[in-house]
């Protein structure tokens, strides 16, 4: 199985061949026993909201890390996926101004590109 690091890589690429939008990395490993890493991303409709998180899906089964626990897929407003070391957070545009994570887990670092992990 990949490193964490390396698992963040292939999730954001899964997300961006969907063109996903506004991806966003959260380094929280000095600030949560949660994960290493939040990828929070943002669709504009539910079919492209789901179809991240397939894409998520099948790149990281295929790196041998399946996913432990998804929620939300059915409404497809925000889509949980839980990777132990990391978490995927796909969300429509609306209710991720609503949740509103990256305010909320402001003590991570945001890493602006995936090479910089």
């Amino acid at each position: 199985m990949m490193d964490p690091k390396e698992l963040t890589k292939t999730a954001v690429k899964a997300i961006e061949e969907k063109k996903g939008e506004n991806i966003k990395i959260i380094d929280i490993r000095e600030v949560s026993v949660l994960a290493d890493y939040f990828i929070i991303a943002d669709g504009t409709n539910a079919s492209q909201v789901q179809a991240m998180a397939d894409n998520v899906e099948e790149a990281l089964a295929k790196a041998g890390c399946p996913c432990r626990q998804i929620e939300g897929y059915r409404t497809a407003n925000w889509i949980l996926m839980d990777y132990g070391d990391i978490i995927v957070h796909v969300f429509s545009r609306e209710d991720r101004l609503f949740y509103d994570l990256e305010r909320i887990w402001r003590d991570g670092k945001v890493v602006e590109r995936p090479e910089e992990l």
